[in-house]
């Protein structure tokens, strides 16, 4: 059996004849058959064949190259670039037949359209002489939302900033240059972003970010990048830029917020807090994650030393967070370990100047650092979110004490503080009567205390879980009042039943007694237009007792009264003070 004779390709060194005529007619049948922008070459790059869709598409683009053209000088010369030097190596490479196909995804520039094109082209090798066929597939549509895509991936939606993931990226690349120049990265935060979100809509606060975002990256230096992390927290990495240069760059930031922003047809003031950490060169150890972590922690120093700083990192700071994280582990072992504890402090009814109710306040057992107070480990646990489960711990404890002092015969009113983070998650009506329930206590036998600041965030919440509280019969108390920003309409809108005037007005230095009589009278007449009981907290002295009753305090606590103490001692105590009370002056 004979092996077929393999068909010939025209092309300028075929000779003339019928049988070339009637394959010529055959391959440009085929090649105007496909829809794609085709070429064939002769084995030298000389284009032999075009189909009708390379005309339309030449002609369309303004870069139409005719048959007899050399494709190789053509696809050079479109960037003249190492790419296009490839694809002219990898074709010639198919002609001689030292590989099968070529495929290679190709940006040709359109003299008619400032934007560029690309092209998926792929090459086979047809017949025996070295001939190859080029078919060209726009896929501009794709790269394009392929780049969108990838672009957007990268860059926050608001700003059009770099994001948290881009950034990293960014930083990464920086600590690994080889030329060993310091990189800083400075962590912003916006002092008062959520006042402006609370106040004036999220949409306000939005056009904030955007403007904020202008006027950073106005001030960086060329090569610097400003992004955004998320909400109102905006990272800067500074190229080449050394501790000193970071704080110069960190000045800038804080002054841009001296200009007024414009918001809602009206102005706003603001302030950032800044941190800065710097590194002096490439360091194997060091991570994107590790620079930004301490540029964080050194803004939050700054947010605690009174905001509208710039802080910088040192290792200190890196020593502080590790203990509180420490901390916030051992919390949470203490939680379910039973480490913490109550103590009482006695509330006095000043009309009958006998104790008819207790404060419940935390404390901690902690098994190497004997008793710790509220001021040693409250702030970590609100920075790690642990408020609201030792809300729930407290709110039970307080309630099965409450009710085993009733049933052996003392009967008190124990009020319990909840942190503004319990108080916002909506769930405050039913953990109280839960608490209540799993103890078999009366409602009427627990306060629920809130600080003056916490109601002034969300007066109008306040108010929902305040009136439903009282109306299944728990009574509510403002705590600390006259130390926040409450407005007097809110707190004639508010449906509290006691308000505890704040220690900072009971207590008066010499010669203030006046003022302070004033101030404390004030506050008691407007609690009484209200329907509302007052109480004097801080009550260290005869004095400021004395001057509770006579301004018409129904309640009065403080150490001249009792100090807090464990519950054991609770009932020995009330019982020895009820007998001195009733006892003839």
């Amino acid at each position: 059996m004979h092996p077929e004779p393999e068909r010939t390709v025209p092309s300028a060194h075929t000779p003339a004849g019928r049988d070339a005529e009637v394959d010529a007619v055959l391959v440009h049948a085929v090649l105007d058959a496909l829809p794609s922008p085709t070429v064939l070459l002769d084995p030298d790059g000389v284009i032999v064949l075009t189909n009708d869709e390379w005309t339309r598409a030449g002609e369309q683009h303004g870069n139409h190259i005719p048959p007899g053209a050399d494709y190789y000088a053509a696809a050079t010369a479109v960037h003249g670039d190492a790419e296009g030097r490839a694809l002219v190596r990898s074709l010639r490479a198919l002609a001689r037949g030292e590989c099968t196909s070529v495929t290679v995804d190709r940006q040709v520039p359109s003299p008619r359209d400032s934007r560029p094109r690309w092209y998926h082209v792929q090459a086979s090798r047809v017949g025996g002489r070295g001939h190859v066929v080029v078919t060209h597939t726009d896929v501009t549509a794709r790269v394009l939302a392929e780049r969108t895509s990838a672009w957007r991936a990268r860059h926050d939606h608001l700003t059009d900033l770099p994001n948290r993931a881009y950034l990293h990226e960014l930083i990464d690349a920086e600590l690994q240059r080889p030329d060993g120049t310091p990189v800083s990265v400075l962590f912003l935060d916006v002092d008062g972003f959520k006042d402006v979100n609370d106040s004036l809509g999220h949409d306000v606060g939005d056009d904030l970010l955007r403007e904020l975002a202008t006027r950073l990256s106005a001030c960086t230096r060329t090569g610097d990048t400003v992004g955004r992390l998320g909400g109102d927290e905006f990272v800067v990495i500074g190229r080449d830029c050394d501790a000193e240069g970071a704080q110069a760059l960190a000045q800038r930031f804080r002054d841009t917020f001296d200009k007024p922003f414009e918001l809602a047809g009206g102005t706003a003031r603001l302030t950032a807090s800044i941190g800065v950490a710097t590194t002096a060169g490439p360091d194997p150890h060091v991570r994107s994650t590790d620079l930004v972590r301490d540029a964080d922690l050194a803004m939050y120093a700054a947010k605690e030393a009174g905001r509208n700083r710039i802080e910088v990192f040192t290792s200190e700071l890196r020593d502080a967070a590790e203990q509180r994280a420490t901390l916030a582990a051992e919390f949470v072992r203490a939680l379910e370990q039973d480490e913490l504890v109550l103590h009482y402090q006695p509330v006095m009814s000043l009309p009958s100047r006998r104790c008819t109710g207790v404060e419940a306040l935390v404390r901690w057992q902690h098994p190497q650092r004997g008793l710790l107070y509220p001021g040693d480990f409250l702030p970590t646990a609100r920075q790690h979110d642990l408020m609201t489960p030792l809300a729930h711990w407290v709110l039970g404890a307080a309630a099965r004490q409450t009710a085993a002092w009733r049933d052996a015969g003392l009967v008190l009113v124990t009020g319990v503080n909840i942190n503004a983070t319990h108080f916002s998650t909506g769930t405050l009506v039913d953990d109280v009567m839960g608490a209540l329930a799993d103890a078999g206590l009366d409602p009427a036998q627990l306060v629920v205390e809130l600080t003056e600041t916490s109601v002034a965030d969300d007066p109008e919440r306040a108010a929902a879980q305040f009136a439903e509280l009282r109306a299944r019969g728990v009574e509510v108390s403002i705590d600390d009042f006259g130390s926040g920003y409450s407005s007097i309409g809110q707190l004639v809108n508010i449906p509290a039943g006691i308000l505890k005037i704040d220690r900072s007005l009971v207590a008066f230095a010499d010669g203030r007694r006046e003022q302070t009589a004033a101030a404390i009278a004030a506050v008691v007449a407007l609690g009484q237009a209200c329907g509302i009981r007052s109480l004097a907290e801080g009550v260290e002295t005869a004095e400021q007792l004395e001057l509770a009753i006579s301004l018409g305090c129904s309640f009065a606590q403080g150490y001249h009264i009792a100090r807090p103490m464990p519950a054991g001692d609770v009932q020995p105590w009330m019982t020895a003070q009820r007998s001195a009370a009733a006892a003839p002056a």
